[in-house]
């Protein structure tokens, strides 16, 4: 009998499976047994073993039953010595005040992070309490602004474009709660936030607490927006499509390049038409590349799709386009972000005929992001403010005459 244990640590799991090989016990000479996953903290935490070989083995289960108890034992010391002794709580100065962006997290959570600009300054607090009164001896506690980029078929290896570091505490002692300040000031932030299919450009605040044992670290996201500028040429798109002799039509956009709460307004024109076309859609299709050749990974996503014509058209008829781009959930194009990846929006118009045949084209255009307009007070508003202020002031005067001459 060989019995093979494996532990696999991915996802901040243990997922444990049992492989016993029978050579007296037929008639099934490979047995398997597996443990389902059970999270870190509630690592010795088993209920019991599937067995997923034929009856009768009895013995093999016996076996296996002696080996998971004796695991169970090791990983509840391993889990009684190696647990962290201490909590870790990172605040941002001000995050209640700034916009906030929901964001999926682990497990499908999600997760509100507040919102920084390029060149804005990031601080707040560590909070640091150790548990049941315990002492706590580390070689040093930092505290690190880091910029990545994660590629999900890559995990593990995270491309840190951005690291700023500074030493909160000296090696030593902690024996009650502690808080330290940390401030990074004008930090550059050059990429804008990004959650993708594929990939994940993240910044965020790492508290590390370096122990002899084991590190313990703490992380906090934040989320970036980049403006940019408005264009200084902003053409309009026109483009003709068709079949030979059965199909012609001319579409125009009024602009190539859209911000994020832009309209698109166009128009198509049918300059030919000789198949019966039932309907036609209009979508919006957003394309994420990662990597690069010959490990480059190409994901589609549809963002919104809607139909703007039903029935059949006839020749010269004109079908109008307005489509507001602020109700849906869009990023800024980006164009080989540090030579990971990109993403690229596309709009795709699509007619279909009565037998069901697709006939689409795709034209790339350029979203990017403008900085948020406050509404400004008119000079109406402005006339109306000073004159209450002059009436208010009027009136106050008025009552300190009568006080003196009643007084």
């Amino acid at each position: 009998m060989i019995l093979s244990i494996a532990l696999d640590d991915e996802d901040e799991a243990f997922s444990i499976v049992l492989a016993v090989e029978m050579k007296r016990y037929n008639p099934a000479p490979n047995l398997k047994y597996s443990l389902y996953k059970v999270p870190k903290p509630t690592v010795a935490q088993f209920a019991h073993v599937t067995v997923t070989s034929q009856p009768a083995e009895g013995a093999a289960k016996q076996v296996v039953q002696r080996a998971v108890n004796s695991l169970t034992g090791s990983l509840s010391m391993a889990a009684y010595f190696f647990a962290s002794p201490i909590d870790v709580d990172i605040k941002l100065e001000g995050e209640e005040t700034r916009k906030q962006v929901e964001i999926k997290g682990e497990k499908e959570k999600t997760i509100s992070c507040p919102v920084y600009y390029d060149g804005d300054s990031v601080g707040g607090q560590v909070a640091i309490r150790v548990r049941d009164g315990k002492k706590l001896t580390h070689e040093g506690i930092k505290v690190e602004f880091v910029g990545s980029i994660e590629l999900f078929y890559d995990r593990g290896h995270h491309h840190e474009f951005l690291s700023l570091s500074q030493e909160l505490a000296a090696p030593g002692e902690m024996r009650q709660a502690q808080t330290f300040d940390f401030l990074f000031k004008n930090v550059e932030k050059q990429f804008e936030s990004y959650q993708g299919i594929n990939v994940k450009l993240r910044y965020f605040i790492r508290v590390s607490i370096s122990r002899r044992m084991a590190d313990v670290t703490k992380e906090k996201d934040l989320w970036v927006h980049s403006f940019r500028m408005p264009p200084d040429s902003n053409n309009s798109i026109k483009m003709e499509v068709g079949i030979e002799d059965c199909l012609h039509i001319e579409f125009e956009y009024n602009k190539s390049k859209y911000h994020l709460k832009d309209v698109i307004v166009g128009k198509i024109y049918f300059l030919l038409v000789r198949i019966k076309i039932k309907h036609m859609e209009l979508s919006i299709i957003r394309r994420e590349t990662t990597g690069s050749p010959p490990n480059q990974y190409n994901e589609s996503e549809t963002i919104t799709k809607f139909e703007i014509m039903d029935g059949a058209p006839v020749r010269g008829e004109t079908i109008p386009i307005r489509l507001f781009l602020g109700g849906f959930d869009l990023t800024p194009t980006f164009r080989d972000v540090n030579k990971k990846f990109s993403t690229r929006y596309y709009l795709n118009l699509v007619l279909i005929d009565e037998e069901n045949r697709r006939y689409f084209k795709q034209q790339e255009i350029t979203i990017f992001r403008i900085p948020e307009v406050r509404h400004l007070p008119s000079r109406a508003d402005i006339v109306l403010a000073e004159r209450a202020s002059l009436e208010l002031i009027y009136f106050v005067l008025l009552y300190h005459i009568y006080l003196i001459l009643h007084g």
